[in-house]
Protein backbone atom coordinates (compact mmCIF):
# COMPACT_ATOMS: atom_id res chain seq x y z
CA UNK A 1 0.00 0.00 0.00
CA UNK A 2 2.74 2.26 0.67
CA UNK A 3 4.40 1.70 -2.84
CA UNK A 4 0.93 2.85 -4.56
CA UNK A 5 0.92 5.72 -1.96
CA UNK A 6 4.79 7.05 -2.81
CA UNK A 7 3.53 5.59 -6.66
CA UNK A 8 0.74 8.37 -6.76
CA UNK A 9 2.78 11.37 -5.02
CA UNK A 10 5.29 10.66 -7.95
CA UNK A 11 2.99 10.39 -10.24
CA UNK A 12 1.55 13.89 -9.04
CA UNK A 13 4.72 15.63 -8.98
CA UNK A 14 5.74 14.37 -12.98
CA UNK A 15 1.71 16.36 -13.78
CA UNK A 16 3.20 19.22 -11.82
CA UNK A 17 6.50 19.49 -13.93
CA UNK A 18 4.67 18.76 -17.21
CA UNK A 19 2.15 21.37 -16.45
CA UNK A 20 5.48 24.04 -15.59
CA UNK A 21 7.27 22.77 -18.32
CA UNK A 22 4.22 23.71 -20.77
CA UNK A 23 3.43 26.84 -19.30
CA UNK A 24 7.02 28.04 -20.21
CA UNK A 25 6.80 26.91 -23.37
CA UNK A 26 3.59 28.74 -23.81
CA UNK A 27 4.72 32.06 -22.40
CA UNK A 28 7.89 32.02 -23.75
CA UNK A 29 6.70 31.23 -27.80
CA UNK A 30 5.56 34.64 -28.92
CA UNK A 31 3.87 32.32 -31.98
CA UNK A 32 1.68 30.44 -29.93
CA UNK A 33 0.86 33.09 -27.12
CA UNK A 34 -0.56 35.09 -30.49
CA UNK A 35 -2.36 32.02 -31.60
CA UNK A 36 -4.00 31.84 -28.23
CA UNK A 37 -5.15 35.19 -28.23
CA UNK A 38 -6.25 35.68 -31.33
CA UNK A 39 -8.59 33.08 -30.72
CA UNK A 40 -10.13 34.17 -27.70
CA UNK A 41 -10.23 37.65 -28.62
CA UNK A 42 -13.21 37.04 -31.02
CA UNK A 43 -15.01 35.90 -27.51
CA UNK A 44 -13.41 37.80 -24.67
CA UNK A 45 -12.94 41.42 -26.50
CA UNK A 46 -17.11 42.32 -27.13
CA UNK A 47 -17.75 40.64 -23.53
CA UNK A 48 -15.70 42.85 -21.29
CA UNK A 49 -13.19 44.44 -23.76
CA UNK A 50 -15.57 47.65 -24.08
CA UNK A 51 -13.89 48.67 -27.32
CA UNK A 52 -10.72 49.73 -25.23
CA UNK A 53 -12.62 52.08 -23.87
CA UNK A 54 -12.05 51.22 -20.46
CA UNK A 55 -9.04 49.09 -19.44
CA UNK A 56 -9.49 49.03 -16.04
CA UNK A 57 -12.79 47.74 -15.80
CA UNK A 58 -11.56 45.17 -18.12
CA UNK A 59 -8.70 44.30 -15.99
CA UNK A 60 -11.45 43.90 -12.91
CA UNK A 61 -13.50 41.61 -14.99
CA UNK A 62 -10.47 39.19 -16.26
CA UNK A 63 -9.54 39.23 -12.74
CA UNK A 64 -12.80 38.19 -11.35
CA UNK A 65 -13.44 35.32 -14.22
CA UNK A 66 -9.73 34.13 -13.31
CA UNK A 67 -9.68 34.41 -9.73
CA UNK A 68 -13.45 32.49 -9.31
CA UNK A 69 -12.37 29.69 -11.64
CA UNK A 70 -8.74 28.85 -10.03
CA UNK A 71 -10.97 29.18 -6.53
CA UNK A 72 -13.73 26.84 -8.04
CA UNK A 73 -11.67 24.24 -9.05
CA UNK A 74 -9.54 24.37 -6.02
CA UNK A 75 -12.60 23.93 -4.27
CA UNK A 76 -14.12 21.06 -6.43
CA UNK A 77 -11.20 19.00 -5.98
CA UNK A 78 -10.56 19.81 -2.39
CA UNK A 79 -11.78 18.19 0.65
CA UNK A 80 -11.88 20.72 3.61
CA UNK A 81 -13.17 18.64 6.33
CA UNK A 82 -10.05 16.57 5.85
CA UNK A 83 -7.82 19.30 5.45
CA UNK A 84 -8.81 20.59 8.52
CA UNK A 85 -8.87 17.06 10.50
CA UNK A 86 -5.32 16.57 9.06
CA UNK A 87 -4.65 20.07 10.05
CA UNK A 88 -5.30 19.45 13.64
CA UNK A 89 -3.63 15.75 13.76
CA UNK A 90 -0.44 17.39 12.89
CA UNK A 91 -0.90 20.72 15.66
CA UNK A 92 -1.53 17.97 18.06
CA UNK A 93 1.22 15.76 16.77
CA UNK A 94 3.47 18.08 16.94
CA UNK A 95 2.65 19.35 20.36
CA UNK A 96 2.69 15.94 21.66
CA UNK A 97 6.67 15.65 20.14
CA UNK A 98 7.24 18.99 21.23
CA UNK A 99 6.23 17.89 24.90
CA UNK A 100 8.11 14.43 24.89
CA UNK A 101 10.91 15.99 23.92
CA UNK A 102 11.10 18.84 26.56
CA UNK A 103 10.03 15.99 29.44
CA UNK A 104 13.17 13.76 28.02
CA UNK A 105 10.31 11.14 27.84
CA UNK A 106 12.59 8.70 25.20
CA UNK A 107 9.85 5.99 24.79
CA UNK A 108 7.09 8.37 24.40
CA UNK A 109 8.74 9.66 21.59
CA UNK A 110 9.83 6.59 19.75
CA UNK A 111 6.03 6.12 19.86
CA UNK A 112 5.42 8.87 18.26
CA UNK A 113 8.02 8.63 15.95
CA UNK A 114 6.59 5.95 14.28
CA UNK A 115 3.24 7.43 14.13
CA UNK A 116 5.04 10.27 12.07
CA UNK A 117 4.47 8.32 8.54
CA UNK A 118 0.44 8.23 9.09
CA UNK A 119 0.38 12.09 10.01
CA UNK A 120 2.15 12.91 6.85
CA UNK A 121 0.07 10.39 4.97
CA UNK A 122 -3.10 12.22 6.12
CA UNK A 123 -1.69 15.35 5.39
CA UNK A 124 -0.93 14.80 1.50
CA UNK A 125 -3.79 12.88 0.61
CA UNK A 126 -5.79 15.79 1.89
CA UNK A 127 -3.96 18.17 -0.09
CA UNK A 128 -3.83 15.59 -3.06
CA UNK A 129 -7.23 17.70 -4.65
CA UNK A 130 -5.12 20.87 -5.14
CA UNK A 131 -2.32 19.02 -7.47
CA UNK A 132 -5.51 17.76 -9.51
CA UNK A 133 -6.73 20.94 -9.89
CA UNK A 134 -4.00 22.80 -11.77
CA UNK A 135 -4.00 20.82 -14.60
CA UNK A 136 -7.91 22.48 -15.27
CA UNK A 137 -6.03 25.79 -13.95
CA UNK A 138 -3.77 25.87 -16.57
CA UNK A 139 -6.68 25.30 -19.48
CA UNK A 140 -8.45 28.09 -18.34
CA UNK A 141 -5.90 30.81 -16.08
CA UNK A 142 -2.99 30.87 -18.44
CA UNK A 143 -5.21 31.67 -21.80
CA UNK A 144 -7.39 34.21 -20.78
CA UNK A 145 -3.81 35.88 -18.69
CA UNK A 146 -2.17 35.60 -22.48
CA UNK A 147 -5.24 37.16 -23.68
CA UNK A 148 -5.64 40.47 -21.70
CA UNK A 149 -1.91 40.81 -22.08
CA UNK A 150 -2.32 40.89 -25.96
CA UNK A 151 -5.53 43.07 -25.54
CA UNK A 152 -4.22 45.94 -23.25
CA UNK A 153 -0.97 45.79 -25.71
CA UNK A 154 -3.60 46.75 -28.58
CA UNK A 155 -4.85 49.52 -26.76
CA UNK A 156 -3.92 53.03 -28.57
CA UNK A 157 -5.94 55.30 -26.15
CA UNK A 158 -7.47 55.14 -22.50
CA UNK A 159 -3.82 53.88 -21.58
CA UNK A 160 -3.44 55.98 -18.95
CA UNK A 161 -5.80 56.05 -15.31
CA UNK A 162 -5.75 58.46 -11.75
CA UNK A 163 -5.29 57.17 -8.50
CA UNK A 164 -5.67 59.05 -5.05
CA UNK A 165 -2.18 59.81 -5.31
CA UNK A 166 -1.14 60.55 -8.85
CA UNK A 167 -3.03 61.44 -12.19
CA UNK A 168 -1.92 60.73 -15.65
CA UNK A 169 -0.56 57.19 -14.64
CA UNK A 170 0.58 55.07 -17.38
CA UNK A 171 -0.80 50.95 -17.53
CA UNK A 172 2.63 50.16 -19.40
CA UNK A 173 5.24 51.98 -17.18
CA UNK A 174 6.85 49.79 -14.73
CA UNK A 175 5.61 50.35 -11.29
CA UNK A 176 8.76 48.32 -10.16
CA UNK A 177 11.56 46.60 -12.00
CA UNK A 178 9.59 43.42 -12.07
CA UNK A 179 6.07 44.54 -13.24
CA UNK A 180 3.80 47.31 -14.80
CA UNK A 181 0.99 49.20 -13.72
CA UNK A 182 -1.97 47.32 -15.14
CA UNK A 183 -0.26 44.25 -13.97
CA UNK A 184 0.38 45.08 -10.95
CA UNK A 185 -3.74 46.45 -10.20
CA UNK A 186 -4.43 43.08 -11.80
CA UNK A 187 -2.38 41.45 -8.68
CA UNK A 188 -3.88 43.65 -5.92
CA UNK A 189 -7.39 42.96 -7.02
CA UNK A 190 -7.01 39.12 -7.45
CA UNK A 191 -6.05 39.01 -4.07
CA UNK A 192 -8.81 41.08 -2.85
CA UNK A 193 -11.24 39.22 -4.40
CA UNK A 194 -9.66 36.06 -4.02
CA UNK A 195 -9.93 36.12 -0.81
CA UNK A 196 -14.11 37.14 -1.06
CA UNK A 197 -14.87 34.26 -3.61
CA UNK A 198 -12.27 32.00 -1.18
CA UNK A 199 -13.68 32.37 1.68
CA UNK A 200 -17.75 31.90 0.33
CA UNK A 201 -16.79 28.84 -1.58
CA UNK A 202 -14.92 27.33 1.59
CA UNK A 203 -17.88 28.53 3.61
CA UNK A 204 -20.00 26.85 1.05
CA UNK A 205 -17.81 24.21 0.74
CA UNK A 206 -18.37 22.83 4.59
CA UNK A 207 -22.32 22.17 3.72
CA UNK A 208 -23.86 19.41 3.41
CA UNK A 209 -25.29 20.82 0.53
CA UNK A 210 -21.75 20.54 -1.56
CA UNK A 211 -20.91 17.41 -0.05
CA UNK A 212 -23.65 16.02 -1.96
CA UNK A 213 -23.18 18.56 -5.09
CA UNK A 214 -19.58 17.35 -4.99
CA UNK A 215 -20.01 13.96 -4.99
CA UNK A 216 -22.83 14.39 -8.06
CA UNK A 217 -20.52 16.31 -9.80
CA UNK A 218 -17.43 13.86 -8.93
CA UNK A 219 -18.81 10.40 -8.13
CA UNK A 220 -16.98 8.65 -6.20
CA UNK A 221 -15.50 5.06 -7.54
CA UNK A 222 -17.52 1.96 -6.23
Amino acid sequence: MRKLDDFAQAGQMLLLMLLLFVMILIFGDANIRNVIALSLNSAFAPLIGFGGANPLLTIVLAGVIVVFLSSFFTHLFTNWKAMGQAQEASKAFNKEITKARKEGNTNRLQKLMKMQPQIMKMTTQSSGGMMKSMFFLFIFIAPIFIWLTYFLGSIVHYSFFTVPWGSGISLFERASFIMSNWFLLYMIFSFLAGQLIRQGLKWISWSNWWQNMRKTIRPSPK
